[in-house]
């Protein structure tokens, strides 16, 4: 299958070309770069000399469709709506990693980015691309809108607890730790090493915008509105994430019940880990574990003496929270085995 890649310079775009330019069902055909136009891939991308030997094009939909089965999108939110809604015009395939065709209802865009959405109708077209949540609705798509990284990693540590009704649904609180290449490969002041080295820094700790995705699917799962409070905050890595779910509970619950419930949600799902080990250091999920894959590793505690479950999760942002899945929904969408292209052991040391 050919496939291109839009807005293919930056961390996630490079992501994405180092897993496409090894997986065996898919050749490159097109890369875009709106700053880049006419330089060689590994210039950009050191790491991948050897493995593509092409340049960067400007942005042409034309030549897209006519030169690709498939496209991946990844420019910054608000500006994929207009590129995405051209190529499905066209009748390509579409995996979008910005934000801009994730949220279901038109409002939401308002709320949570600001801005309302040029394409109202075209939400209803897209599907939300966790397969662990949307598989059979993702092997259908035209359109897969590829979740946040942070977004991910939560809904799969809290989605057992959801669909067993076993938490109280308006008191759910989502705590991020995400390392530097989250915040993508434009500079700030903020990012400057200096400013950026040891750092433990909260930002947006009311109203981050994937609050809105998490409250979106845990609804739909439990078929009622849930409420989730999120803080994020920036940490001294370069990749990972942590999320700290604590949820409070409507009934007791015994370790070998929420066990049961966790490997019943995840059965045969390949890029899920459930981790919680009574010895050694590394007892519950850590996001060094997971650098490099597109495993999620998930794991529990039991708070009795509060009434509380901690939801543990990690992944690595660029992979499970960004391009990892989109080659992950690819796969499905395409017949392919899921984890074709993507069976990479997480690297470690990191």
């Amino acid at each position: 299958m050919k496939v291109g890649v839009v807005g293919a310079s930056g961390y996630v775009g490079g992501e994405l070309l180092r897993l496409l330019v090894t997986h065996p069902k898919v050749e490159v055909n097109m890369v875009t770069s709106r700053q880049k136009a006419g330089e060689y891939v590994h210039r950009v991308h050191p790491s991948l000399k050897g493995f593509i030997d092409i340049t960067f094009s400007p942005m042409d939909t034309e030549k897209l469709a006519n030169s690709c089965d498939l496209v991946f999108t990844s420019v910054p939110h608000g500006k994929a709506n207009k590129i995405v809604k051209d190529l499905y015009d066209r009748g390509m395939k579409v995996i979008d990693l910005s934000a801009d065709f994730r949220l279901k209802n038109p409002k939401d865009y308002v709320r949570w980015y600001g801005w309302e959405h040029p394409f109202p109708d075209m939400l209803s077209k897209s599907v939300y691309g966790v397969p662990e949540l949307h598989r059979e609705e993702i092997k259908k798509a035209q359109l897969v809108s590829c979740p946040g990284c942070m977004a991910v990693t939560s809904l799969l540590a809290l989605k057992p607890l959801i669909e067993n009704n076993l938490i109280d649904t308006d008191h759910v609180v989502v705590d991020s730790k995400i390392g530097s290449s989250g915040a993508g490969q434009k500079a700030n002041a903020g990012t400057h090493h200096a400013m950026r080295y040891g750092v433990v820094r909260p930002y947006k700790p009311a109203k981050h915008r994937h609050t809105g995705e998490i409250e979106q699917e845990l609804s739909m799962i439990a078929k009622k509105q849930i409420k989730v409070s999120m803080s994020p905050h920036a940490v001294n890595i370069v990749r990972g994430i942590l999320t700290t779910n604590h949820t409070f509970l409507k009934r007791q619950v015994e370790e070998l019940e929420l066990w049961k419930m966790y490997r019943n949600s995840y059965k045969g799902e390949p890029f899920v880990r459930l981790i919680r080990d009574k010895k050694g250091l590394y007892k519950f999920p850590d996001p060094k574990f997971v650098v490099g894959s597109n495993f999620c590793d998930v794991g529990f505690d039991i708070d009795e003496y509060n009434q509380r479950i901690v939801a543990l999760s990690a992944s690595d942002n660029l992979m499970k929270g960004a391009a990892g899945s989109a080659i992950q929904v690819m796969n499905v969408m395409s017949g392919y085995d899921e984890t074709e292209g993507l069976k990479y052991t997480p690297l470690t040391p990191v």
